[in-house]
């Protein structure tokens, strides 16, 4: 849908939105007035979704560095009396947590919700954690919507809970969540967002140790205080059938909907009573226990941990209630996304009937599998073919968070182990210095900004001997272009400014830095093959724009594309060592497919006796 349309919309009207759509017109219409993001899939179209709006007097959108940057800034924005919105996906709450925990502690007046998507089944993260831990670790009320109205209504929520409270609220969304489409019901625009006055008092908003010890007994009856909300909160609701039945099943999130999905499928709709629960934390507990106080047998369902069941657990306990509580097992386990038809299995088995057969799917055509791979004409390939030249398997390769892990295959084998965002500077610092072994470490322009400025401080700090690649592609590729610091100063137009990535790196006491262009081979192999025999910590950044957002973004296209002019084993060797995409082989005759051909050239550089360039 148009973008603009989410800030044009009236109430009263439905328009068919992605669930961070949804999330989008919430704030809006709870009168957002400062949005601060680190881009992570699945959260990415809520920010750009607001760059897109470009804030209309409304709200100022910030990309910041990081997400304990957005974090921060947020959190300032609602000191100062701002309604306030920081989005990033579930590990980015990792880096952000210090800030998140202590704001728990002193509160923000102008209200503060955070926005984290998780990502269960790992569809584009490194883990599956569950965030929901976070609600409970700092004491943050929690909400769950399992649709895009539930995402808009709850964002609303959120804000003005947050705001009433003086606390920060978890949205916490899912992959599936954020993903969806559906319809949402919009209500009307305030005309102009109010802040609350800003207040001055460090007997609050500074903690030092005698205040947060006074501030973490304020945030427990704060947290009463949210407890009783959540027992009147319309997203916590109990849906049970004509007649009396002893069983119950408590859903949470998503999970909401497989379950009304599956017992309309088994027509088990008459046989159990449900409580949906839409505001997490803090549990209601009342309305539980008296849920439970109606059931002899209770069954719960939650994605990821079993926090809720385990809640629930204690809750029986506390208040004496003989039921039988059951939950995880080896259909519905703590690991990937659940479905209608493994919810379905899972009641089956708890209601001890028969299993009803879903209508069988169309068979799908046995397609080859698509492993991770650069694009065409990526940069990243280029510099990768150069290093597996220079250094090939006498080095260790530190890789990080973005597009180029996409490298980590044969034939490049460009990484061998990763941690998390901006850790390949020093993980690889430390490998180096316990294996004795020259480490190569990959970063990108973003993450380089994101965390590997404080890695390079401390390998220069502590004497490491390090090689760093800084891979510049000129964007936030893998999360959809988004700003960087590092981005040319045209892009990012009046309201930001550009950060030369050489002169941090040599502002940080780095005296080995070359800078070159990634597709000049010549120029590639030559500063890897004087780095290689240094001592000490060594930065090489290769230049040259994501071939994506050159031509989308730069409207960038190179003339030409290559063309193989002889068959033989300089052809195949490129083939086997470049492994570009545009790469084909059939019936063993080796082309170039013009569709995907960027014209790189990198080709034409590995082989010149094999390839050409030709004008498209």
């Amino acid at each position: 849908m148009s973008s603009e349309l989410l800030l044009r919309g009236k109430g009263g009207e439905r328009h068919l939105l992605l669930g961070n759509e949804a999330i989008v017109r919430g704030a809006l219409e709870a009168g957002v007035q400062t949005v601060a993001c680190y881009p992570g899939t699945p959260s990415s179209e809520v920010p750009d979704t607001f760059a897109r709006l470009e804030g209309q007097g409304r709200f100022r959108l910030e990309y910041s560095v990081n997400e304990k940057v957005a974090m921060e800034v947020a959190a300032g924005s609602a000191l100062a009396g701002a309604m306030s919105l920081v989005t990033m996906k579930h590990v980015g709450l990792n880096v952000a947590a210090d800030p998140l925990l202590t704001a728990a502690y002193t509160g923000l007046p102008g209200g503060l919700v955070v926005l984290t998507a998780d990502d269960p089944g790992c569809h584009s993260s490194q883990n599956e954690q569950d965030n929901r831990h976070y609600a409970r670790l700092a004491s943050l009320p929690c909400f769950e919507p399992a649709s895009a109205e539930e995402a808009r209504a709850m964002t609303r929520a959120a804000f003005s809970l947050a705001r009433e409270l003086q606390q920060p609220v978890l949205l916490r969304t899912t992959t599936r969540v954020s993903h969806m489409r559906g319809p949402v019901q919009f209500d009307d625009l305030p005309a102009a967002p109010a802040s609350v006055p800003i207040q001055r008092e460090p007997g609050r908003f500074v903690p030092v140790p005698a205040v947060a010890r006074r501030r973490h007994l304020a945030l427990a009856s704060l947290m009463e205080e949210a407890r009783q909300r959540a027992e009147a909160s319309p997203f916590n609701l109990e849906r049970s059938p004509a007649g009396s039945t002893p069983l119950g099943v408590i859903a949470s999130g998503v999970a909401r909907t497989y379950l009304a999905d599956a017992l309309y499928s088994g027509q088990w709709e008459d046989s159990v009573r449900v409580l949906e629960l839409g505001m997490t934390w803090p549990l209601p507990a009342d309305k539980i226990r008296a849920f439970l106080s109606r059931c002899q047998r209770v069954l719960v369902l939650e994605e990821g941990e079993p926090l809720l069941e385990e809640g629930i657990r204690a809750l029986a306990q506390r208040f004496g209630l003989a039921v039988d509580i059951e939950g995880k097992d080896d259909i519905t386990t703590i690991q990937g996304e659940y479905s209608v038809p493994l919810v379905l299995r899972r009641l089956a088995r708890w209601l001890d009937r028969p299993c009803p057969a879903l209508p069988a799917r169309p068979a799908e055509p046995n397609l080859p599998v698509r492993p991770p791979n650069l694009c065409a004409g990526c940069s990243h390939r280029a510099v990768y073919y150069a290093v597996r030249k220079v250094f090939g398997d006498d080095a260790f390769y530190s890789s990080d968070i973005g597009c180029y892990t996409l490298g980590l295959l044969p034939p490049l084998k460009m990484a061998d182990f990763l941690v998390c965002m901006g850790s390949s500077v020093s993980a690889g610092s430390g490998f180096a210095r316990a294996a004795g072994k020259p480490v190569v470490a990959f970063i990108g322009d973003s993450t380089f900004f994101h965390s590997g400025l404080t890695g390079i401080a401390n390998a220069v700090f502590n004497q490491h001997d390090l090689l760093v690649v800084v891979l510049d592609n000129g964007t936030t590729a893998m999360t959809g272009h988004q700003p960087n610091p590092g981005m040319v100063q045209d892009v990012l137009g009046q309201t930001c400014n550009h950060l030369d990535i050489e002169s941090a790196v040599r502002g940080l006491g780095v005296q080995e830095c070359v800078k070159v262009r990634a597709y000049n081979l010549k120029a590639v192999l030559g500063a890897l093959g004087s780095m290689k025999d240094k001592r000490g910590v060594r930065v090489i950044i290769a230049e040259e724009p994501c071939v994506l957002y050159a031509r989308r973004r730069l409207k960038k296209a190179r003339p030409q594309v290559a063309e193989v002019v002889e068959q033989g084993p300089e052809a195949q060797r490129c083939l086997e060592e470049v492994a570009c995409p545009a790469f084909c082989r059939t019936d063993g005759t080796i082309s170039v497919d013009e569709t995907l051909c960027t014209g790189c050239m990198l080709c034409l550089q590995a082989a010149p006796t094999a390839f050409k360039a030709k004008k498209r």
